[in-house]
């Protein structure tokens, strides 16, 4: 197996997001959206293991050995850092490398909605970031954390496994913190930045209950916190925090966030018809009606509070897809496969 070295400079000569290889399969990248084999030969798990350990600091393979699961940084110097995750399945080891671009993109390159950049103006509470694996949050979250250190003079705190977008100190003195190498969990972590007078704090992902919890107590005590979360709309992620807690803790984590929301958009990456990706988002705001809804437990009424406040910046993911669809960004077939109400887009595409 040549050096993985080699499959990144060719990943990045192809303008593509991640490496894919593990035993006994082809290597791939993934092109806007894509998989594309680019070496058809099918590696030993001896091979594969070799490779992986060439990258690998000598501590964290020790884990990764223990543990068969590991995510780290690995950068070629000069060139790009990669987001890495190790991990052991039914033929052995694999790796998934996405790559992590050298400069922070603005929240205007990326084409964001104006809404975005409002929410950078917030002092605190909560403002959560979603969508599945690969749809751009930590590139959103960066450009965010950039126009902040752009604009403010505040304290951040990033908490991340693995650290991902590196930010130079601008206007805000910005702090990164490695969960598996500063800090042993999101929630240990957290505790720390509690104590450390912080005015912006960045979850990489609240993905058990005492990071959530701990997030919220954070948003409670007057701090702004930026999260991820795996949900592909707004009331899936209020649901998603709520499910997390015992039923007998529901009601005041209801309150909590309630109390803390500012503010959620979800998005997800679609193909544009003259090539690459763009985000499509559903945009879910604070507004007076919405604490109410989560203490009651009313979340179907969200949606409700989306449609009835576009002019605020507010919309669905579905009228996202629409907008993009018909400015001619999207194929009809793009939309409708990404739509959750397929009806609306049926009278657009050929194959129904």
């Amino acid at each position: 197996m040549r050096n993985i070295d080699s499959y990144l400079h060719t990943l990045l000569e192809r303008k593509g997001s991640d490496l894919h290889f593990a035993a006994d399969q082809p290597i791939r990248i993934r092109l806007n959206g894509r998989l594309e084999a680019i070496d058809e030969t099918s590696y030993s798990p001896d091979d594969v293991e070799e490779a992986m350990q060439a990258i690998c600091p000598p501590d964290r393979w020790e884990h990764f050995k223990q543990t068969h699961d590991l995510d780290f940084a690995y950068e070629i110097p000069e060139v790009a850092r990669f987001r890495t995750n190790f991990f052991v399945n039914t033929n052995g080891p694999g790796a998934v490398l996405r790559h992590i671009p050298s400069r922070v993109t603005t929240l205007k390159e990326l084409g964001m909605p104006k809404v975005m950049t409002d929410l950078c103006h917030i002092r605190s509470g909560l403002i959560l970031i979603t969508g599945p694996t690969g749809s751009g949050k930590s590139t959103t979250l960066a450009a965010m954390i950039d126009y902040i250190n752009s604009n403010y003079y505040k304290h951040i705190i990033t908490i991340e496994e693995p650290i991902e977008f590196v930010h130079a100190n601008k206007r805000s003195f910005i702090v990164h913190r490695e969960v598996g190498v500063h800090s042993p969990s999101f929630s240990q972590a957290l505790l720390s930045a509690m104590r450390s007078d912080p005015d912006i704090v960045l979850i990489g992902e609240m993905r058990d209950l005492d990071t959530i919890r701990t997030g919220l107590s954070c948003a409670g005590m007057g701090m702004l916190v930026f999260a991820t979360l795996h949900t592909n709309n707004a009331p899936k992620t209020i649901d998603r925090i709520i499910d997390a807690f015992p039923a007998d803790e529901q009601a005041q984590i209801r309150t909590m966030l309630a109390e803390s929301l500012r503010g959620i958009a979800s998005q997800i990456l679609c193909r544009r018809k003259a090539g690459g990706r763009v985000a499509a988002h559903e945009i879910l705001l604070w507004n007076e009606g919405l604490p109410n809804c989560i203490r009651e437990g009313q979340i179907s009424n969200i949606r409700t509070i989306i449609e009835s406040h576009k002019s605020e910046g507010m919309c669905s993911m579905d009228g996202s897809l629409r907008e993009l669809m018909l400015a001619g960004v999207i194929s009809a077939e793009e939309a409708y496969m990404k739509a959750s109400d397929k009806k609306l887009f049926q009278q657009y595409v050929s194959f129904i």
